[in-house]
């Protein structure tokens, strides 16, 4: 398929905006981009698209399964939002629920341009059974835990096991829109000595780990007691030194940064599902000038409570330039790479984020014929547009590797009526 339009934001380096562009796509996979009057002879189809062409974005941290508990103790602070409300309520999903809701988030995701997420949740095949049905792309990293209640899906070793008996089996790509990690809940949840068995798990595979870390002041008080802080000791217990990354990441000193700096780890920077806890505003600034790679993540919906991204990117510029007192902590443009291209650094997969020869077909068609776009043949001011005014809501149509599945923004392979309904039943089901 050929795609042509408008105007093609790249996400590539220097950040190239591409006027009356044209795109090719061969196997699911990109293999040209550039102006249209500079495009190679091309026999085959052609989609012409009235707006904006853009890659797929990705979130870097989310719970999505969580999506019927969405709203339940909404008022309270991280630790009892967690403990007293969330944990004795996913306690009653099953597999079943997890596929249904997995499926209804991946729908949500893609209708606001997210076509892939790094997903830390519990049965497994539910999840990645969610994913196909919406034809969306994920990192499933398997959580892992130790804490009361928990047990009921087995120990932090049988948990990590299974992890590794799939990748040995099958490979952390089971499936082409599908990667496997692991998924340590967090040090405050799993002893030093878990931690540094999973990490090693994960390093002897070259997986993706993904952790909480530093969420807030109440989480970890022992940890820092005893180590100083979660990076010093994730570093202690050697979980560093493979693919890693921190969810959150709020709580850090400069001490913290240097570790991350020194050990490669990325931030998941959530900024919706902090503020709405109260766990504070993380130093992404900071973290960017030291070389720390940071993507956005919506956390679960049910501490965000959506699953928008394009949300995260306004408040995270909105909280950077609060802190530091300057309006050009975060710009438009920096927040938009950080949905895409550096959300795609974060989690070390250099096909996706950007549109270019070789990325894969994640495409994303935003509507330009739009109030929120007041001067579109300007670089600078559609930029801004697009993050200030515009957003998920203007998003229309939606590819993963080349095939379509949103279409004018109704999902192609998923009732979506059905979808909401089975959610709702869950949903009910858990208030009663």
């Amino acid at each position: 398929m050929r795609f042509t339009a408008p105007v093609a934001l790249t996400c590539g380096e220097g950040f190239p905006i591409v006027r009356d562009a044209a795109l090719d796509v061969v196997d699911g996979r990109i293999t040209w981009i550039g102006p249209q009057a500079a495009a190679p002879a091309w026999a085959g189809p052609v989609t012409r698209l009235s707006g904006l062409l853009m890659p797929g974005l990705v979130n870097t941290h989310a719970h999505t399964p969580m999506l019927p508990l969405r709203g339940m103790g909404g008022d309270l602070p991280l630790m009892s939002w967690l403990q007293d409300v969330m944990w004795p309520a996913e306690a009653r999903l099953g597999p079943d629920d997890v596929r249904a809701a997995m499926t209804a988030g991946a729908v949500e995701l893609l209708r606001g341009g997210c076509t892939t997420s790094v997903e830390m949740y519990f049965f497994t095949d539910a999840v990645i059974e969610g994913v196909l049905a919406a034809g969306s792309r994920a990192i499933l990293t398997p959580g892992i835990i130790a804490a009361p209640g928990w047990d009921r899906l087995g120990t932090w070793e049988q948990m990590r096991d299974e992890v590794s008996a799939r990748i040995d089996a099958d490979g952390l790509h089971p499936h082409d829109r599908i990667e496997l990690g692991y998924g340590p809940h967090s040090a405050y949840t799993l002893p030093p000595a878990a931690l540094a068995s999973i990490a090693a798990a994960a390093r002897a595979r070259g997986a993706l780990l993904h952790v909480h870390v530093a969420e807030s002041r109440q989480e970890d008080v022992a940890q820092r007691a005893e180590f100083g802080s979660v990076p010093a000791e994730l570093a202690a217990v050697g979980a560093f030194g493979g693919r890693v990354l921190a969810a959150h990441s709020i709580q850090l000193s400069d001490a913290d940064l240097a570790l991350f700096a020194a050990h490669g780890v990325a931030v998941a920077h959530c900024p919706g599902s902090n503020g709405k806890l109260a766990a504070g505003i993380a130093r992404v600034a900071d973290l960017r000038r030291s070389g720390i790679r940071v993507g956005l993540g919506t956390d679960g919906p049910a501490s965000g409570d959506d699953l928008d991204l394009w949300q995260q990117a306004r408040l995270a510029a909105l909280y950077a330039r609060l802190r530091s007192e300057d309006a050009a902590a975060l710009t438009a443009a920096d927040v938009v790479l950080m949905a895409t291209r550096d959300g795609a650094a974060a989690i070390d997969r250099d096909d996706l984020g950007v549109l270019e020869p070789g990325r894969r077909a994640d495409l994303v068609h935003v509507d330009l014929d739009d109030p929120a776009f007041v001067a579109p043949e300007d670089d600078a001011q559609l930029v801004s547009n697009l993050v200030w005014a515009g957003g998920s809501r203007l998003v229309r149509d939606v590819w993963v590797g080349g095939e379509q599945v949103i279409d004018d923004g109704e999902p192609v392979t998923v009732d979506a009526a059905r979808a909401h309904s089975d959610l709702r039943t869950i949903a009910t089901r858990l208030h009663t």
